[in-house]
C-alpha cells in the first residue's frame, strides 16, 4: 500500500521572472513583424509556464499526478512552480468539527435512543485521503454515524438497577474513548486522525422519553426512603438505649412496640406529624 511522499517544488518568484522574459519577448516579436515566428512559441510556453504556478495556503496540500501515477504532495506554504501537466487536488490540512444528526438507535437493552457524536479530525495522510475512498469527507460522515451506532448498541442508556456496570450517562469517559477508538480504527484507511471525538447529544426516544422519566422519579423516591428509613430505625433505637440507661421510664415489650410504631410514623411520613396531647396515662 502506497503511502504519501512530500516533494519540493521550484520557487515561484524565479519562474514569474522567466515568465516575464518570454513574455516581454513575445510581445517585442509581435512589434517587430519580422520576426513573427518567435511569438508564436513564446506565447504558448508563456501560457505552459503560467499553469505551473501554484500557492499553498498554511495547513494547506497540493497532491499531485501525472497521466494518473501519483507523484507526490506539497505540503510547504508559499509561492511555487510546478511541472505545468500536472494534475492537482488541494487537501486541507485544518482541524475540522463534525456535528453529526441525531439518529434514532437502541442501546444494550433494546430502548430506543437519540443519539449525536460530536467529531474533530483532520487529514494526515493525503495519498489516502485522495485515492483510498472516493469522498473522503463523506467517508468521515458515514463512519461517524455507523460507529456511534455500534457504540449504543454496546452500552445501556442507564442502570436503574445499581448494578456496576458502564452506561451511556454515567460512563462519559469511557465511552467517550471507545467512541474515539471505534472512529480511528474507521477512518484510518482513509488518512484521517482523529484528534477528539464525545457524545453530542443523548436522550431517551421521545415515545418512552414519559415512561422512563417515571421510573427514574420512582427510582429516586425509593432511594430517598430507604436512607429516611435507615435514619430513623437509627433514631428509634439510640431513644430506646438512652431511655433504658437513664431509666427515665421501664417499658415492658408492648409499650416498646407502640412506641417504635409510633417513632416510626413519624419520622417515616412524608408530612408533619400532628402532636396529641395525652392528659390520662398510657393506657388511657
Amino acid at each position: 500500500m502506497k503511502h504519501e511522499h512530500e516533494i519540493n517544488p521550484s520557487s515561484g518568484y524565479a519562474m514569474a521572472g522567466s515568465a516575464l522574459i518570454v513574455a516581454f519577448v513575445g510581445f517585442i516579436s509581435l512589434l517587430m513583424g519580422s520576426i513573427a515566428l518567435i511569438a508564436l512559441i513564446a506565447f504558448p510556453v508563456l501560457l505552459l509556464l503560467l499553469r505551473g504556478f501554484i500557492m499553498i495556503q498554511p495547513n494547506g496540500s497540493m497532491v499531485m499526478t501525472l497521466f494518473g501515477e501519483y507523484k507526490g504532495t506539497v505540503k510547504k506554504n508559499g509561492f511555487f512552480w510546478v511541472n505545468p501537466l500536472f494534475s492537482r487536488q488541494k487537501i486541507s490540512l485544518r482541524a475540522r468539527n463534525f456535528d453529526s444528526e441525531r439518529v434514532k438507535v437502541n442501546d444494550k437493552l433494546g430502548n430506543p435512543i437519540m443519539i449525536s457524536v460530536i467529531l474533530v479530525w483532520k487529514v494526515e495522510d493525503t495519498y489516502k485521503a485522495a485515492f483510498d475512498v472516493n469522498d473522503y469527507e463523506n467517508f468521515v460522515k458515514v463512519q461517524s454515524d455507523a460507529a456511534v451506532r455500534k457504540l449504543a448498541n454496546s452500552y445501556p442508556y442507564d442502570n436503574f438497577d445499581h448494578v456496576d456496570e458502564i452506561t451511556l450517562v454515567s460512563g462519559v469517559d469511557e465511552v467517550n474513548e471507545s467512541l474515539e477508538g471505534r472512529l480511528s480504527d474507521r477512518l484510518q484507511m482513509a488518512g484521517i486522525k482523529v484528534i477528539e471525538a464525545r457524545i453530542g447529544y443523548l436522550a431517551y426516544s421521545s415515545e418512552i422519553a414519559s415512561a422512563m422519566l417515571r421510573r427514574q422519579q420512582a427510582t429516586a423516591i425509593v432511594a430517598a426512603r430507604e436512607k429516611i428509613v435507615e435514619g430513623a430505625v437509627s433514631m428509634v433505637e439510640m431513644a430506646l438505649e438512652e431511655l433504658s440507661k437513664k431509666e427515665i421510664i421501664e417499658m415492658d415489650e408492648e409499650k416498646k412496640a407502640s412506641m417504635v410504631s409510633n417513632l416510626m410514623v413519624v419520622l417515616c411520613s412524608d408530612k408533619d406529624a400532628t402532636p396529641v396531647v395525652n392528659t390520662g396515662t398510657l393506657h388511657q
